[in-house]
């Protein structure tokens, strides 16, 4: 999952797929906007075939805390 993830940031912002690490974070790290970060988050309910919740997504920071949250809603 990581690596998709990785593969989907590369589309939003121009970074390169080994600059992102777990410990990346979308705002600081990687310069996403929150429209980036909305409209990545769209793609990703679309690929994983998941339904992403607002208000936990507001809590995610990192590309770790995402994998993880995406492997959760993935296991429902």
């Amino acid at each position: 999952m990581f690596g998709e993830l990785v593969e989907v940031i590369c589309n939003y912002v121009e970074v390169e797929p080994e600059a992102v690490k777990p410990e990346s974070r979308f705002m600081e790290d990687l310069g996403f906007t929150s429209f980036d970060f909305m409209s990545m988050l769209g793609e990703l309910e679309d690929r994983f075939d998941v339904e992403v919740e607002e208000q936990e997504a507001a809590q995610i920071r990192t590309v770790g805390e995402a994998v993880e949250y995406l492997e959760k809603l993935s296991a429902q």
